[in-house]
């Protein structure tokens, strides 16, 4: 028998599924906490928890993850200098340190202008002791990688720093994406070295003996070598799992998938027992990326979005806290000081305040690292060092330090990850109403209570409020995916959004009504979603699948993907050369830009340089018995009937390598 043990590490929880590949069998599950401090106790309580005797006997390893959607989300990461050449970055994603210098190409590959190789080594040079890694995105690179590796040896030149090139992650035009893609992969290469790290370091406890691969947001494989290089490629790793797993628990090859887990919600499309993958890259919370993968639709609700009270308004919010009822069941002491803070007579905040800056009585907070070597005002180190002792608020710092508790860098510290907060959830509003009662129900009930009353409420009209709003955020974004699967356009304007919320809520109006019937079921996975779900499904008029296992559908998803590396070459005709016959051309690819006599003669080469070298990235991801397909497109200009001809505007060469991981299916019959 061949067994796997796939694992699953969220924002919230760490699930862990032990699978038997013989006869397709989920043999044990189990969830714990996850705990962002140190990675490996989480996972090393998941797989306890399981209790299989049998842990000796798994073969493979994989693991799928949240942590990289989620910290591009929260805005969270390693500190990243981002150095551009010969174009501006529009700054899509905040950067910590950038710099422009000369250079550039065109596109048909040739130098815009000379690489400024003196500004760059002196900016390189600058922020080597600053930084944590270095990004570099050059214009064009995708048509010539040139300038972008002499800088990438340049910054090897001068410290020890990881540094990543655009050209490296994507093949696509867009500047502007391939630059965001690219310094999101230099903020997530510490997430997933930690969590890579701390999997291996809970196997070598337990004596398990495999080999680790780690899931693509395609819902592929990948080997930890090439994740440690290409860490960007598991943003949605953890949804596209869903998939995978949606698939294998129910057997539908076409339905709706939502997975709800603690910080993010994320919704795909099963087509034909496949995720469709966008062909534009994925977007994550509402930027545009060039990461090929699930095309899946995340959003910032779960169960730790964090709900704040503003004036007389209620707001759910995207970022992520630890639910009061866990943290009380963590800190016991939490429950009296919860009941002193309810007490209090809160202070009255102006609607204008920026949200991350609006003080919640009912809020406390979390030390995560002890930011040492990171630059902070006395302030905000003498709140870390109080953080030392245990989880405090804002206003219980304020009475031990006597800092006035908007003098706290709270939206820094939290960003760099040095803390977190423990606040009111969706997952405490279960707990309040007694229909979820996991953890410590008293501390949400206190909570709920005292922000009732802060927004002139009753308890049972806030929880009425607080609950309709997850519902008809959750129903908002599951029809915005819709539409977008349908249209390929996203739900814009005033028609567009009074339609969809009188879809949604069944208001009313004047004249008319909108009802909305789904013609595929939805299938849910993660622990939350038997709570809100059921009433969505129904307002669409639609079955919903709570299958067996869907509390670790992401983890059976983890141990049953495949490994698999694409390449794509583009081939282009020499200027007004396209009407030839087999005109000159040149070749375009991430590993070299290269003229030839012919078009036949760049695509037999393009053919046998692209499967060696998909081959070898597919083999040392981890697959075995690997095989390639190639596909073509050509993109022609005709000239009608009346000139009977066509001219070769471009050659696209598509080289695939799938394989099985090794050991996949070593083993033998069921028992």
């Amino acid at each position: 028998m061949s067994l796997g043990l796939g694992i699953d590490t969220g924002g919230t929880y760490t699930d862990a599924a032990l699978y038997d590949f013989s006869c397709q069998e989920v043999l044990g599950k189990a969830k714990s906490l996850t705990t962002r401090d140190d990675l490996s106790i989480g996972i090393s309580k998941a797989i306890a928890h399981m209790g299989s005797e049998r842990l000796s006997e798994v073969e493979l390893v994989s693991v799928s993850s949240t942590l990289a959607t989620n910290s591009i989300v929260e805005g969270k990461g390693c500190r990243v200098a981002l150095l551009v050449i010969g174009r501006d970055y529009d700054r899509s994603i905040p950067v910590d340190v950038i710099g422009r210098v000369a250079g550039g190409h065109t596109l048909s590959g040739d130098q815009a202008e000379p690489l400024d190789e003196e500004a760059a080594e002196s900016f390189i040079r600058q922020y080597a002791g600053v930084v944590d890694a270095f990004a570099i995105s050059s214009f064009l690179s995708v048509r010539n990688p040139e300038h972008e590796d002499r800088v990438k040896n340049i910054v090897k030149e001068v410290c020890s720093k990881p540094v990543v090139c655009g050209h490296e992650l994507s093949s696509s035009l867009g500047f502007n994406e391939r630059t965001l893609t690219t310094v999101m992969n230099a903020r997530l290469i510490p997430i997933i070295a930690d969590l890579m790290e701390s999997v291996k370091k809970v196997l070598a406890e337990m004596g398990i003996e495999a080999p680790m691969m780690i899931v693509k947001g395609d819902g592929s494989m990948m080997g930890e070598a090439v994740a440690l290089q290409r860490p960007v490629e598991t943003i949605l790793s953890g949804p596209a799992s869903s998939l995978t797993g949606a698939k294998m628990l129910t057997g539908k090859d076409d339905a709706i998938v939502v997975d709800m887990g603690g910080t993010t919600t994320d919704i795909g499309i099963l087509r034909q027992g496949h995720p469709r993958l966008d062909p534009e890259g994925a977007l994550i919370g509402g930027r545009r990326t060039r990461v090929l993968a699930a095309d899946i639709s995340t959003s910032g609700i779960g169960g730790d979005s964090r709900f704040v009270v503003n004036g007389n308004k209620l707001i759910l919010t995207p970022l992520r806290v630890i639910p009061l009822c866990i943290g009380a069941s963590q800190h016991p002491d939490l429950v009296d000081r919860l009941k002193k803070a309810a007490a209090r007579v809160s202070r009255f905040t102006p609607e204008s305040m920026d949200i991350d800056n609006v003080i919640q009585d009912v809020e406390f907070f979390v030390l995560l690292k002890d930011g040492a070597d990171v630059s902070l005002s006395e302030n905000d180190k003498a709140f870390l060092r109080l953080l030392q002792e245990g989880p405090h608020s804002l206003l219980e710092a304020n009475e031990v330090l006597g800092i006035h508790q908007f003098s706290f860098n709270v939206k820094k510290m939290e960003g760099m990850g040095l803390i977190t907060r423990m606040g009111l959830t969706p997952t405490d509003l279960l707990h309040a109403e007694g229909s979820y009662a996991e953890y410590c129900a008293e501390a949400s009930r206190i909570a709920l209570d005292q922000q009732a009353k802060r927004m002139g409420a009753s308890s049972e009209d806030f929880l009425s409020i607080a609950k309709t709003m997850v519902l008809e955020k959750l129903s908002i974004e599951l029809l915005r995916k819709l539409v977008y699967e349908e249209t390929g356009k996203e739900a814009e304007g005033a028609v567009a959004f009074d339609l969809l919320g009188k879809t949604i809520t069944g208001a009313m109006g004047k004249d008319y009504s909108c009802s909305l019937s789904l013609n595929k079921p939805i299938i849910g996975i993660g622990a939350p979603i038997g709570a809100y779900f059921p009433t969505i499904a129904e307002r669409f008029s639609t079955e919903l699948l709570l299958p067996e296992h869907a509390e670790v559908g992401n983890a059976v998803g983890a141990i049953t993907g495949s490994v698999v590396e694409k390449m794509n070459i583009l081939i282009k005709p020499k200027t007004g050369m396209g009407t030839a016959e087999d005109p000159p051309c040149t070749l375009f690819s991430t590993l070299e830009k290269r003229d030839f006599a012919s078009v036949s003669e760049a695509a037999e080469y393009a053919v046998k340089v692209g499967s060696e070298h998909v081959g070898r990235m597919a083999r040392v991801a981890g697959a075995d018995s690997v095989e390639i397909t190639v596909e073509n497109h050509d993109r022609k200009f005709g000239f009608g009937q009346e000139y009977d001809g066509e001219a070769l505007l471009e050659k696209h060469i598509l080289v695939t390598a799938v394989g099985k991981p090794r050991q996949f299916y070593a083993g033998g019959a069921c028992r």
